[in-house]
């Protein structure tokens, strides 16, 4: 059932980088690796993607965000994922985006917008609905995400990569263990730094970049329904800042919830990775079913 289809699928965290050259593409699933869905002046930007070979009607789409601190990262670990997903009746996209500290901030989320753009644009294509578009992110990739779930065109930040005239809003987000606000005093000491790379200031320097990195910044009525796993005992991301997000999607109205993991850190495996896979499962397939 849809409902399982990450259970067995995003164990390919945990596996290494030799797995990631040749995957084993199921049957009826077309696969492509290393298209280019925009630039970034002279810097191709890619994705992999896996859709069903034969559907009925347009199929809801989920977007993939690897983690690394916003410095490091492969979305060749999830290629496993998006083939699994394509098996579930998904079309599924794993992308890269440019990295810090060589790229500020907002070159990251500039990219994973104009990722969800370039897949609407190619809806037909890909046999996807524009409509139902979800991003599921790890991390960094978490705070990319919900950032795709809360900013509006307007909130800018779009980038010149291609197809201005799409919309970069998701329908759904899981992130898990993902910061929500850059302004709170409860980032880590060895967080800090990670933080002052991808923004290119330090807090007290320019306290407006942090803001505006901020996915609690943006959350306002409309947004897009959001489920957020943290553990409790996380060194890099503290649970208090699920808390904040939380608060925020709650005044605003917006859908969701947050589940935290007693004594889990920085990500977590066996029975409790599947268990919350299949809750990612859950709330996709009710709320983009719902998006339609």
């Amino acid at each position: 059932m849809v409902r399982r289809f990450l259970g067995s699928v995003l164990i390919c965290l945990l596996v290494s980088s030799a797995a990631w050259a040749q995957p084993k593409v199921p049957e009826g699933v077309v696969y492509e690796a290393d298209v280019e869905y925009g630039k970034a002046g002279d810097e191709s930007l890619k994705l992999d993607i896996a859709r069903p070979e034969k559907v009925s009607a347009e199929a809801p789409c989920i977007v993939v965000i690897h983690g690394g601190g916003w410095r490091a990262g492969n979305r060749k670990q999830h290629v496993d994922a998006i083939l699994a997903l394509a098996k579930q009746g998904y079309v599924a996209a794993t992308i890269s985006y440019r990295f810090a500290p060589e790229h500020k901030f907002p070159a990251q989320i500039e990219d994973a917008k104009c990722a969800v753009r370039f897949l609407r644009a190619n809806a037909e294509k890909y046999q996807l609905d524009p409509e139902r578009i979800g991003a599921i992110g790890f991390s960094a990739g978490a705070h990319l995400s919900m950032l795709l779930g809360t900013m509006d065109k307007d909130d800018g930040m779009e980038g010149q990569g291609g197809h201005a005239d799409q919309s970069s809003k998701v329908q759904c987000v899981v992130a898990y263990f993902g910061p929500t606000d850059f302004m709170a005093d409860d980032i880590p000491t060895q967080v800090i730094g990670l933080v002052d790379d991808l923004v290119g200031a330090k807090k007290e320097e320019k306290p407006e970049l942090r803001k505006a990195a901020s996915p609690v910044t943006y959350v306002n009525s409309g947004d897009a329904p959001t489920l957020i796993y943290q553990g409790t005992k996380d060194a890099l991301v503290p649970h208090t800042q699920a808390y904040k997000m939380a608060d925020a999607l709650t005044d605003a109205g917006v859908p969701g919830r947050v589940e935290l993991l007693l004594g889990a850190g920085h990500g977590w495996g066996g029975a409790e990775l599947f268990r919350t896979l299949d809750g990612a499962g859950k709330f996709f397939e009710a709320e983009l079913k719902k998006a339609k």
